[in-house]
């Protein structure tokens, strides 16, 4: 029997989330996939929320999902693998959460015929008002757009430290989420690999990952 469609996929995670209990505090499906890996399916959850995610919510909220999955009758028999992660730093920012989350944030815009590299400042849904922190030859400064006129936005990846002064000037990150002026004393960036059958209970071991906004967790299930 084969693993149920993508929308399906999206109907039970979605009916399930809104219970009380469900995972550890609200939280954002941001997409779903699936697709086949030889004689495996493989069904790909991003889970994002403000104040990011700790390793230990990551697992619960995999093995919830992972829960719900199994109860399905329609998976039947079908070996499948899940994937719970969370955004990697390429995700396009489309919606007014992710321009909340990516705050302190350095972008790419493209406003019409222009691209503008800045930094992610306050923004303003009820008013469509996004500010950026821009160069400029006499320092950083606050450029506002409106999110009608954006054609695209995505997060760059840094390789230095920001420097603090766009930082304080974009309100710095959004409380929860990853400071590079300030890094956590252990690695946050932490992916999580999962083998485990549906009737056996989850282990997971830690690995580094490339950057701190991509975590992830696998589960295998026969």
């Amino acid at each position: 029997m084969p693993v149920p469609s993508r929308d399906r996929v999206v109907e039970l995670i979605s009916a399930h989330a809104a219970n009380p209990g469900f995972a550890e505090g609200e939280f954002d499906v941001e997409e779903v996939s699936v697709s086949k890996a030889g004689s495996r399916s493989v069904v790909k959850v991003v889970v994002d929320r403000d104040a990011g995610f700790e390793l230990d919510v990551l697992a619960a909220i995999s093995r919830q999902i992972s829960g719900v999955l199994d109860a399905a009758t329609e998976f039947g028999d079908s070996p499948y693998t899940l994937e719970v992660t969370t955004p990697g730093v390429d995700r396009p920012l489309t919606e007014p959460r992710h321009w909340r989350r990516a705050r302190g944030r350095a972008v790419t815009v493209t406003i019409g015929d222009e691209a503008v590299d800045g930094r992610v400042g306050e923004s303003r849904p009820e008013s469509g008002e996004i500010d950026l922190v821009i160069k400029s030859r006499s320092g950083p400064q606050v450029r506002t757009i409106r999110s009608a006129d954006i054609r695209s936005a995505v997060v760059r990846v840094e390789f230095s430290p920001p420097n603090p002064a766009e930082l304080a000037l974009a309100g710095g990150v959004t409380p929860g989420r990853y400071d590079p002026l300030d890094p956590p004393d252990e690695p946050t960036d932490l992916d999580v690999d999962d083998d485990a059958d549906s009737d056996s209970g989850a282990d997971f071991d830690d690995a580094a990952s490339d950057f701190p906004t991509d975590q992830s967790s696998e589960s295998r299930h026969q």
